[in-house]
């Protein structure tokens, strides 16, 4: 196992640090883990943010080629060191190996993929409107538009995911894929894992010979470092992947700033799931076995777990019941991330049992807990009208989820119509399902960012297509993604540049397009010459 500090790392430099101290904890066992982490001074917040300042000076100018080759030095140095990077991230979430070796594959394959993408360059959205000295009343002067970098990003980590959504995850490979320099503010529930690909990052940018700005990393155990970097007048943007609680206040503070920031929040989501009669027919069932995988993996800890399903009143349902409420019987106990989410969980849990409008469908039996974050399944039912009439669709984060019956398609459709906003929803129908419930598809478009047909949401694919966001509350801006490609337009804004000569012109908007980048000319995509 490599030796760790428990310092922040500002730039090249590591942190003193104040007189507060936080430690990891062994979920299995509720033991502290070692070192104690250093929680960063105000100074040393001040010290990030006029580094990344600095840095980004240079940084936002150097090529998409060079930048492509930071990400891929950053990738390469995390698989250099994966064995003590998954040993640690193990003892901090109690994670099984197989799971961290694959989340560990797929924080590099987001780096290469933004590396890729950085590269080919036409992200910019170069465009190009050609003067026009003829024109009659007045000439049409030469107009060009493209992207460009905000500057210094603050990047909260999330819980749940110690390495994807943490400190080499999406919300920095994209801040820096894009052109900004990267403040990173390590979740309290896995620091050691947190340190250490914080030092792969700290080694590639030394090693791509890059300003010592570019990247920081700093520690806390409270919300001081967090709150002192979201106001700081020289952060230009945030993003954060957490509880509605923590994601809201955080966004009123980059609302509330002089300078209001663009604030990336993805907080909460319930994820509903609609089974459509055909498909209860004919494969009822094999949906239930699916659904309870779903919502068990990971031990429910993903932002999208399936957590409330709607069926009909059918007398497939009651198959398609007993088959989930078996499986949620025989499932073995789960380790929850942090005392924290265990103790939500739990109070979660007893209020749904104290619910008159709730039947207790199912608990699987749980093991002794001691110390650690022990938790069981739980599966609980109500109908239609239940449902509609109280706030049963919050977020429960942990191995649940909620059956609803409704008796007719006009409940199913005011169902529908009164849920808030979430990331994924899923659907379960035959294409003669498709077609009777089209008014469903168009509903759901507008409360959800994914839309999944005859699977499930957990799982999210990184490509250039995936949307990970939706509308309030499951995210602060539904306009944008935290996966895939897309989520580079988050940290980047349009600038024009009118009656430039070509010499001053960035290179994405030259004449002769020394990118090659795809460009629209005179509103026609291409990548000639202009």
């Amino acid at each position: 196992m490599a030796n760790l500090s428990g310092r922040s790392l500002i730039g090249f430099r590591e942190g003193a640090g104040s007189d507060e101290a936080m430690y990891a904890v062994d979920p299995s066992t509720g033991e502290r883990l070692q070192p104690a982490f250093i929680s960063a001074t105000p100074e040393e917040v001040e010290l990030a943010a006029r580094l990344a300042t600095e840095a980004f000076v240079g940084y936002q100018r150097i090529s998409g080629r060079d930048r492509g080759a930071f990400l891929r030095a950053i990738a390469a140095n995390i698989e250099a060191i994966a064995d003590d990077v998954i040993a640690r991230a193990m003892q901090e979430t109690a994670l099984p190996q197989a799971r961290l070796q694959g989340e560990t594959a797929r924080t590099c394959a987001q780096l290469r993929l933004f590396a890729q993408v950085a590269e080919e360059g036409s992200w910019v959205q170069a465009r190009i409107d050609r003067a026009n000295p003829q024109r009659k009343p007045a000439p049409k002067p030469d107009i060009r538009s493209m992207l460009r970098p905000l500057g210094p990003v603050v990047v909260f980590g999330a819980s749940n995911f110690p390495l994807a959504f943490s400190v080499a995850g999406g919300d920095t490979a994209s801040a820096l894929a894009a052109g900004n320099t990267v403040i990173f503010k390590a979740h309290p529930a896995h620091p050691g894992t947190s340190e250490l690909v914080g030092r792969a990052i700290q080694k590639s940018v030394r090693d791509c010979g890059l300003p010592e700005g570019v990247f920081s990393l700093l520690f806390e155990a409270g919300t001081q470092v967090g709150t002192q970097l979201v106001k700081h007048p020289l952060v230009k943007a945030g993003g954060f992947t957490g509880s509605r609680v923590a994601g809201r206040i955080l966004m009123d503070l980059a609302a509330a700033r002089p300078e209001p920031i663009p604030f990336y929040a993805e907080m909460s989501s319930t994820n509903p799931v609609f089974i459509l009669p055909g498909a209860l027919r004919e494969r009822g069932e094999n949906i239930a076995a699916g659904l309870h995988t779903s919502f068990t993996m990971g031990a429910g800890q993903f932002c999208t777990k399936p957590g409330m399903v709607f069926l009909p009143e059918a007398p497939e349902a009651s198959g398609f019941a007993q088959k989930l409420k078996g499986l949620v019987a025989e499932s073995a106990s789960f380790h929850l991330l942090t005392k924290t989410i265990h103790s939500a969980y739990d109070s979660a849990i007893a209020k749904r049992k104290a619910d008159a409008s709730l039947k207790v469908a199912t608990v699987a039996s749980q093991a002794a807990a001691g110390k650690s974050f022990v938790a069981c399944s739980a599966l609980f039912e109500t109908d239609a009208a239940s449902f509609l009439a109280s706030d049963l669709d919050a977020e429960i984060f942990g191995p649940t989820t909620l059956l609803v019956q409704h008796s007719s398609r006009d409940q199913m459709i005011a169902i529908a119509r009164s849920l808030k906003g979430h990331l994924t929803a899923t659907i379960h129908g035959t294409e003669q399902d498709l077609s009777e419930f089209a008014d469903l598809i168009a509903i759901l478009e507008n409360k959800v960012g994914r839309i999944v047909f005859n699977g499930f949401p957990t799982g999210v694919e990184v490509t250039h297509a995936m949307v990970h966001g939706g509308p309030y509350p499951s995210t602060s801006d539904g306009r944008s993604t935290s996966v895939g490609s897309q989520a580079i337009f988050r940290f980047a804004r349009p600038v024009c540049y009118q009656g430039f000569p070509d010499a001053a012109l960035p290179d994405a908007l030259k004449h002769a397009n020394p990118l090659g980048i795809w460009r629209m000319i005179d509103g026609e995509m291409s990548r000639d010459r202009s």
